[in-house]
């Protein structure tokens, strides 16, 4: 049987993958001839990622998702427990992100080497925990929780979805959602190569 809330995860994931990847071709390839452009997609995604990922889908996890995981199955203690401190350290992770492609924007190429090794460590480290959950997490879930759990699971997930996940666009994110799908390139955007 398949849960509305292990589907909405995997999705929210996506979504971010996405991104993730959009910001690593970015950082690759730089800012060219286009400065203005790629600063502005780059914090449109790191925005993104603050605002969607770090304070509506980690906190469903750690709150919803994970105690009763760790009741259902005490053996994947450890794993929830490393996992719950990379959500208490992503926030952190993707506010120093912000502020260095600040200091490269503003202060110039000395910096871009900052930027650049931080963004692929964070990207390396948010698709691991990531795979984390979808391997080790959630199946253990799909097994071990009660009909009772998933309808409450359900209901909260369903809730305040990722708007580049499938959920329910809010007018006042629009802007932020076009500007990275009209600049950033394939996967997430239709933006210049």
């Amino acid at each position: 049987m398949s849960h509305a809330t292990l589907q909405i995860i995997r999705d929210e994931h996506a979504a971010v993958a996405a991104v993730l990847r959009s910001l690593t071709l970015m950082n690759e390839r730089g800012p060219g001839d286009a400065p203005e452009r790629f600063f502005d997609v780059v914090r449109a995604m790191l925005f993104y990622i603050d605002e969607f990922p770090e304070r509506r889908h980690h906190p469903k996890e750690s709150d919803l998702l994970f105690p009763r995981l760790a009741r259902a199955v005490p053996g994947l203690m450890p794993v929830i427990q490393r996992l719950e401190a990379d959500h208490m350290s992503g926030e952190g992770k993707v506010r120093e992100l912000q502020h260095l492609l600040l200091a490269w924007e503003l202060i110039g190429e000395s910096r871009r080497e900052a930027f650049s090794d931080a963004a692929r460590m964070y990207v390396a480290f948010y698709l691991t925990h990531m795979q984390t959950e979808e391997t080790q997490l959630l199946p253990a879930a799909e097994k071990a929780l009660s009909a009772a759990d998933w309808a409450e699971l359900d209901a909260a997930f369903g809730r305040d979805r990722d708007p580049l996940a499938g959920g329910l666009r809010d007018p006042c994110y629009e802007r932020l959602f076009t500007r990275i799908v009209l600049k950033a390139p394939a996967p997430i955007g239709v933006g210049p190569a």
